[in-house]
């Protein structure tokens, strides 16, 4: 049975983990597990439009995961290009404005290489305008790196004169972040039962999900499985 409307949050994040132990179990190279991960992601993306989330944020690529050996480093950039282009096509771009997709990337994006950057600036510019639905792509993402980032924002404008210090509060500081997005639920698929340094800020009262399913096994089941569970969670928020 799936979840009424009432009770599916509006906002997730989901830590896509485990591609790479599930590429090993096909004795593969462990970076081919990434293949069937960008798979999945697409299914997530049509659940998520049935079921009536409006925002989803994906941790996707992390500040940490630039020391990874270059040939998998390297696979992973073309992996992201091909990805990240086929939202640009002229089908699939019809498709998202019909049906009013805004896609964002969050992080330290000058990082990537040139090219790669200049495709999701251009997938961000050609979405702008999409009001019903949200994707966020944390790439290059750290949430101490984003704390970091917004406090050195905030220095320069008070630095500037353009905000007194005395003026700084949660919602201030929140503006200043990568994203405003506060994720009611999370989701990390892969058996580790930790945060990895994601959505520091925006997680304060997250409800959190643990799997141990490697993301490209997670199917519609599991995904309805999380939303029940969340609905069932009583979400006091400190009262």
């Amino acid at each position: 049975m799936q979840p009424t409307m009432s009770d599916v949050p509006k906002s997730i994040g989901v830590i896509l983990d485990g591609n790479r132990r599930f590429a090993k179990r096909l004795m593969l190279k462990p970076w081919k597990g990434h293949e069937f991960g960008a798979k999945k992601v697409e299914e997530l993306f049509e659940w998520c439009k049935e079921l009536g989330i409006k925002e989803v944020t994906l941790y996707c690529f992390s500040v940490q995961n630039f020391s990874r050996p270059k040939e998998e480093f390297d696979y992973l950039m073309d992996l992201f290009r091909k990805e990240y282009r086929k939202y640009s096509d002229d089908k699939r771009r019809d498709e998202l404005k019909r049906d009013g997709v805004r896609i964002n990337f969050i992080g330290r994006l000058e990082m990537f290489p040139d090219d790669l950057q200049s495709i999701m600036k251009k997938l961000m510019e050609e979405t702008k305008d999409g009001k019903n639905y949200s994707i966020n792509f944390a790439m290059g993402y750290g949430g101490r790196e984003e704390v970091i980032d917004a406090i050195r924002k905030l220095a320069k404008q008070v630095k500037e004169g353009k905000i007194d210090v005395d003026k700084i509060n949660d919602e201030v500081f929140a503006d200043n972040l990568y994203t405003k997005a506060e994720p009611e639920l999370i989701i990390r698929t892969g058996g580790e039962k930790r945060t990895s340094n994601f959505l520091l800020w925006q997680s304060h009262y997250s409800e959190w999900i643990f799997l141990e399913k490697a993301w490209p096994e997670f199917q519609k089941e599991d995904f309805i499985n999380c939303l029940e569970e969340f609905s069932q969670r009583k979400r006091r928020f400190g009262r």
